[in-house]
């Protein structure tokens, strides 16, 4: 089975400045990534695909020494989510996870920044990254998992490719994903789209290069500060 956690670290730009307001302003923005440790869940079925080239072309700006791990979600040999939460005594409670489910459990409490990368299925989230979600029921009734208190205030990022003139159809992709991080207290951070369908396309999407190099940064144009 390939390896479907890595984890890198990526050169970032400083800008080189040296009068006095521009080293206040480094200082403070090296003070912003402090801590940081971003997962970026790939959720799309196809290796390589314009959602995950986007999703790369955003990481790129992450500064040097701030952790990444990339995880490919369809091999994750994840089973199909079973509801448990009324079976038995109806107590709720699910078993501790084992392998590939412990292994996306811990990457995810590991982590303060969540970026899930998913093109556009059928407007809304591919099916890799809804069996994530479903597991989020899970995890939150693991005897001392302490699951939803543990992601109160972590960050959650959206990366989508899609092929939609009207941007009111990806209004489900962004809802999930956004009402999910809400559910559990977490920071909705905003979405980043590049139109694109065939492999490669993403490069004619006209400023998106400008757009996955300010999404993580506190002046992104999505609207969104990343702190």
């Amino acid at each position: 089975m390939p390896n479907t956690i890595s984890t890198v670290s990526v050169d970032g730009n400083t800008g080189g400045e040296t009068d006095a307001d521009s080293g206040g302003e480094a200082a403070a923005g090296q003070e912003r990534w402090r801590g940081r440790s971003f997962l970026f869940l790939l959720a799309s079925t196809r290796r390589g695909g314009n959602t995950e080239a986007l999703a790369r072309m955003a990481a790129a700006t992450i500064p040097a020494g701030v952790e990444q791990r990339w995880i490919r979600l369809s091999e994750m040999a994840l089973e199909p989510f079973a509801d448990l939460r009324h079976d038995g005594d109806g107590d709720g409670v699910f078993p501790q996870p084992e392998g590939a489910q412990r292994a996306l459990l811990d990457a995810t409490l590991g982590a303060t920044d969540l970026v899930v990368a998913t093109p556009v299925y059928w407007y809304s989230v591919s099916a890799a990254a809804k069996l994530y979600l479903d597991y989020w029921t899970a995890w939150m009734r693991v005897p001392g998992v302490d699951f939803r208190a543990r992601m109160a205030g972590k960050r959650m990022w959206a990366v989508a490719a899609h092929t939609s003139d009207d941007l009111q159809q990806i209004e489900p992709l962004v809802g999930t994903l956004r009402l999910s991080a809400e559910y559990l207290a977490m920071r909705w951070s905003g979405v980043l789209l590049g139109y694109a369908n065939r492999p490669g396309e993403l490069a004619e999407d006209p400023g998106v290069a400008e757009r996955a190099g300010a999404f993580f940064t506190p002046a992104a144009p999505h609207g969104t500060p990343a702190d």
